[in-house]
């Protein structure tokens, strides 16, 4: 029996703020070859997750805590929809399709989420980044995550 005590998401939130990606991670599977990949993720308010897409899995996310906005993209990176998911939303939860363009912007309080993928999990498949998002520490990342923050259906992201 596995049990995750309340105390863990104080834990992560702890970790989340000491981290330079502003979020930690929690591994409930137990390796990589699982068929089934669970992880809690925790997020401050300024963690910048790259839109991304699976092309051959989908994944589920639960709020824990929190609020955040799921944003979905078309190819060229125009925000096709925006949902609010969390506290004070009316989903708790969230679906991700298959090969939909997507990202999730933590409300500034930030938020923790279960989530589940299909596995094994392999690197070289698992996730396609968006050319038309900055990756990870490039310098134009506040200003598209700025962007991202207010972004409506219609808008397209900044050059």
């Amino acid at each position: 029996m596995k049990l995750l005590p309340h105390a863990l998401l104080d834990e992560l939130t702890a970790r989340a703020a000491a981290s330079p990606r502003a979020r930690a991670l929690y591994n409930i599977h137990a390796t990589p070859a699982d068929l089934v990949q669970r992880f809690l993720v925790v997020a401050r308010g300024d963690s910048y997750f790259r839109p991304h897409r699976h092309a051959s899995r989908s994944e589920l996310a639960v709020m824990l805590r929190g609020r955040l906005d799921v944003l979905t993209f078309d190819a060229r990176g125009r925000v096709s929809a925006r949902y609010a998911v969390g506290e004070g939303a009316d989903s708790m939860a969230y679906e991700s399709p298959q090969g939909v363009w997507h990202t999730v912007v933590p409300a500034l309080g930030g938020g923790a989420f279960l989530e589940i993928k299909e596995g094994p999990y392999d690197p070289a498949t698992a996730t396609e980044y968006a050319a038309w998002a900055p990756a990870e520490g490039h310098a134009a990342v506040p200003e598209f995550s700025a962007w991202l923050r207010l972004a409506q259906p219609g808008d397209t992201p900044p050059v």
